[in-house]
């Protein structure tokens, strides 16, 4: 039985494809504007010609190195190419503007590499049990998980509680864009029905980092020394001060990719909800806590390895019960129903052979993400060299048109230009810009299962303290907004202690 399935992963088609869509990955999840999602969606239509084991190895490996090489623009360019990758952004690009980019990718892709590997092993090992967990999630319980990422936005902030928490009101408010679920209403449209469906998450998100990053880097008087020391740094020592990170952080590294793996398993909460948590976690239980969002490594070995195993953990409901775990898996399960296969309990007795393939293809792509990654990181070193007068308007065009091509209306470009204006202002007056990113991101999310979940309990609130996830979940929300209530009131006490 072992034997067939290694054969069928190291079958010279299977491996060609995983390789093949290893570079794929790597190149779409480097471009800004374009996520893992829209390449695996670009990759569908070669799917139709390919058996089942092929197709979803190509899927797994294009997901599994484009989420990766998200970092490589959030590190060099402070454009992050997934949600996930906004949790350590600030990490990543001033480790980059201090000469140490190659260090902080090095660390990026091996401790997704080992986040994905112990993804793919409790997914293969308790695949089932953690399903039965994940299905038994309702509204109310996705409420509180999503809240407790806006938290954890807010808790890991480099600036002041009040400003992170105006950052992520800023987000909230842009999240409210759209139809009102409740009553049908349109909001904040101002009559375009482009604006319908509110406001997409990549326009925003171009937006918000990217473009106001052009006009920073316009403003700025900065010759380029960082940039240019960034390139110089020689890839032996790279990798040198990686290893002691790794060996440093390795507690860390081992905990945000357990905890990576439970949180993709639950329906909806993806890869962006277990960075944040894991990198929030990370942080609590730090020795050098004032360091995070600063340049520090363990940051960024928190998240990264956080990202992909949530990857693997979001097959878990997809597998055993045909609920998408995120917009990837969602994507693979209307492959597979393509190929005259039903995800759910009955694949694991009907088709053990093609589950077992898909974890070792799993297994397999984060294994060669290692030396694409590699590649990718010299190459990446020559953005570097670029002089700022020729990278910034490619920066903006690439923006332009990867807000664009998420639904080819006018409009996102202008929620580019309006959101970078935002960001810009926001930033020069000390309030961060990741808890609005996760406001985008979530703020949905939470409308929708509140207002089901209010439905449902009709207008009784303690009802979403009733079931058993639900009330720990509650509590440990609750705990956290009373913590950060207690902390913004030393702040200011402390502020206008200073000032007396």
């Amino acid at each position: 039985m072992f034997s067939e399935i290694l054969m069928q992963v190291i079958a010279l088609d299977n491996l060609m494809i995983i390789l093949g869509c290893t570079l794929y990955g790597t190149f779409v999840g480097a471009i800004p504007g374009l996520t893992a999602t829209m390449a695996v969606a670009l990759l569908v239509p070669f799917t139709f010609y390919l058996d089942p084991v092929p197709a979803i190895s190509a899927i797994v490996a294009t997901t599994t190195t484009a989420i990766f090489a998200g970092d490589i623009s959030g590190t060099l360019l402070r454009i992050p190419g997934t949600p996930a990758s906004a949790a350590y952004i600030d990490d990543a690009y001033r480790l980059s503007k201090v000469g140490r980019a190659k260090t902080s990718l090095l660390v990026s892709v091996t401790t997704a590499a080992i986040g994905g590997v112990v993804g793919v092993i409790i997914l293969s090992l308790l695949a089932p049990q953690l399903a039965r967990i994940a299905i038994s999630f309702s509204s109310f319980e996705s409420f509180w998980l999503a809240c407790l990422g806006l938290t954890c936005a807010v808790l890991t902030g480099h600036g002041t509680v009040p400003k992170s928490l105006a950052s992520l009101f800023i987000g909230l408010a842009i999240a409210s864009v759209g139809i009102d679920i409740a009553v049908g209403h349109p909001r904040f449209t101002f009559g375009l029905p482009e604006l319908l469906d509110g406001i997409s998450f990549i326009p925003a998100m171009i937006g918000i980092f990217a473009f106001s990053e052009v006009l920073r880097s316009v403003q700025s008087t900065l010759n380029g020394q960082a940039a240019a020391a960034s390139a110089k740094e020689k890839l032996g020592q790279a990798a040198a001060r990686a290893g002691r990170a790794l060996g440093t952080y390795r507690t860390t590294i081992a905990r945000s990719s357990i905890m990576g793996t439970l949180i993709g398993a639950l329906p909806g909460a993806g890869a962006d909800i277990a960075a944040w948590i894991s990198y929030a976690v990370a942080r609590r239980f730090s020795k050098e806590p004032e360091k995070f969002g600063n340049g520090h490594l363990e940051g960024i070995a928190a998240g990264g390895s956080a990202n992909n195993a949530a990857i693997a953990g979001a097959w878990t409901p997809s597998l055993v019960f045909g609920i998408p775990g995120d917009s990837v898996t969602a994507i693979a399960i209307g492959v597979l129903m393509l190929k005259g296969l039903s995800p759910g309990p009955r694949i694991f007795i009907d088709q053990p052979e093609l589950i077992h393939t898909l974890f070792g293809s799993f297994f397999l792509a984060n294994i060669i993400m290692l030396p694409m990654g590699l590649l990718a990181i010299m190459m990446s070193s020559y953005i570097l060299r670029i002089p700022r007068a020729i990278m910034t308007p490619i920066i903006l065009l690439f923006s332009l048109v990867g807000a664009y091509a998420i639904n080819g209306t006018a409009v996102a470009i202008w929620i580019v230009l309006g959101l970078g204006i935002t960001g810009y202002f926001m930033e020069e007056n000390g309030i961060p810009l990741a808890p609005a990113i996760l406001g985008i991101v979530l703020g949905k999310i939470i409308e929708d299962n509140f207002m089901v979940s209010m439905i449902k309990a009709q207008g009784n609130i303690s009802a979403f303290f009733e079931r058993e996830y639900s009330m720990i979940l509650g509590v440990a929300t609750v705990l956290l907004w009373c913590y950060l209530i207690v902390r913004t009131g030393v702040e200011l006490m402390s502020k206008r202690h200073r000032n007396l």
